[in-house]
């Protein structure tokens, strides 16, 4: 959410500018909290850095405090500062909003503080008040001198001269969205655990069922389960209960349902299969608030994203609901997957690049990404899968999953900003880029592997 910059500029701004880095100084002194008759022996030449919104006010935000500090000019040039300290309930956000209104400040920033920002940020935002959220790593303070006062003037200081990076909020409809979604997934996150603790238990009796059945949540397993919380130890009468194509394998879950299933194991199988139902409801709950929320607009982004091998219908709302649908939030696909931290990170010095090591970014997107290319990868005779087993060969699942996902994040933002259906390129794209090398490297294999092969030329682009 970028910001314009005010539009009466103050010619003599530049006397009043605390961000050029004058010598004999200290750091903390040089940025934001000099004093004027230190500044009054540079030239103009050494103030650098312009003033571009006069009237600001940069908050420190805690769970129980928020720290404000508005910054403006008086009439004569100088600049005029006014600190003070509100709560976080709802009656003294108000009084903040107040106070910004009494020095007449449009601008507001505050630093992304765990989740306490998210109210201040839904008051001010009802307020009318244009704000930015800084992340707090770009803006770290000088250790020795950090106080929560210090805080909110060198928030304010480096926002009133453009020095801050705003970091991308969504509007209101989809921050409602972005709760639902990862509330989704925490619930199915839990589910699945429950469910690994329901094989745990069922593994300490002794009841193999997993070895024979791919997903003990199903209808034959839970039907096996359900027998043996009843008390039925029959493994022949528990196997008839297979169904479908699970029915040929009644000799192997005869087997694998003989065990040593004690009191306690049907209690706590008892309770936690209570807990996986319940879990299963509320996620179904979740889905139809979901659903609810989406408008025509949203429902044709994930229409267009349901179409990327991978991608189904939950992952293509996750992409709604934290990449968003505006096709300008983001210049590029790569500043997209930057945002999200889907691609290498940089650590270059004198010329050296030490690591690409990725930053922390949107783990909620990026876990969704991560799903899509997991599945992508199984996907026979696609695009996805191909660029998977070339990347895995050379430098191993993990880093081929992450090259995959971030080609499923790019393929997204520049279908929906070219409103364009996903083109399948095939699995055979990557090697018709260069034929001749393909058809080299596979010589040389079949070279190490004893045949001798002549090749008579190569097909033209036309064939």
């Amino acid at each position: 959410m970028g910001h314009e910059p005010e539009a009466e500029h103050n010619p003599d701004a530049f006397r009043n500018n605390q961000l050029s880095p004058p010598t004999g100084m200290s750091t903390r002194e040089c940025f934001g909290f000099s004093h004027p008759a230190s500044i009054a022996c540079l030239t103009e030449e050494e103030f650098t850095l312009q003033v571009l919104y006069p009237r600001c006010c940069g908050l420190d935000v805690h769970k129980k405090s928020i720290t404000g500090c508005c910054l403006w000019f008086d009439a004569e040039g100088r600049r005029q500062e006014e600190i003070r300290k509100f709560g976080t309930h709802t009656t003294e956000l108000r009084r903040l909003a107040v106070w910004l209104r009494q020095h007449e400040v449009k601008h507001v920033v505050m630093e992304a503080t765990g989740s306490y920002w998210r109210p201040i940020w839904n008051v001010l935002e009802g307020e009318g008040f244009e704000q930015t959220l800084a992340n707090p790593q770009h803006m770290k303070a000088v250790p020795g001198r950090k106080t929560d006062p210090h805080d909110a003037h060198w928030i304010a200081d480096l926002f009133q001269h453009g020095l801050i990076a705003a970091s991308f909020v969504p509007n209101q409809q989809m921050r409602h969205l972005r709760d639902l979604t990862r509330m989704r997934t925490k619930v199915t996150e839990d589910r699945a655990r429950v469910i690994n603790r329901i094989e745990a238990v069922l593994e300490d009796a002794n009841i193999k069922l997993s070895s024979v059945v791919t997903d003990i949540m199903g209808a034959s397993a839970q039907a096996m389960v359900k027998g043996l919380l009843r008390g039925e130890r029959d493994t022949a009468q528990l196997a008839e209960l297979a169904q479908g194509r699970m029915r040929a394998k009644r000799p192997q879950l005869q087997t694998a349902l003989e065990g040593n299933l004690q009191p306690h194991h049907v209690f706590v199988l008892q309770r936690l299969l209570m807990q996986s139902r319940f879990l299963q409801q509320q996620r179904e709950a979740i889905e139809r608030q979901i659903k609810r929320r989406l408008d025509p607009e949203m429902r044709q982004a994930i229409a267009f994203w349901d179409s990327i091998p991978g991608v189904d219908e939950d992952i293509a709302t996750i992409l709604v609901a934290e990449m968003g649908i505006r096709s300008d939030q983001f210049a590029d696909g790569a500043h997209v997957a930057s945002w999200t931290a889907i691609c290498p990170g940089n650590h270059e010095s004198a010329g050296k690049r030490k690591s690409g090591k990725m930053r922390e970014g949107n783990r909620w997107l990026r876990g969704a990404l991560t799903q899509a290319a997991w599945a992508a990868t199984h996907t026979k005779g696609s695009y996805l899968s191909a660029l998977y087993r070339r990347i895995a060969a050379r430098r191993g699942s993990k880093r081929a999953i992450v090259a995959v996902a971030h080609a499923i994040l790019i393929s997204a933002y520049y279908m929906w900003k070219k409103k364009q259906a996903y083109h399948e390129l095939g699995d055979n794209f990557l090697d018709t880029l260069k034929p001749e090398k393909t058809a080299d490297r596979l010589l040389k294999r079949l070279a190490k592997l004893g045949y001798a092969v002549t090749v008579t030329g190569f097909p033209s682009p036309a064939a």
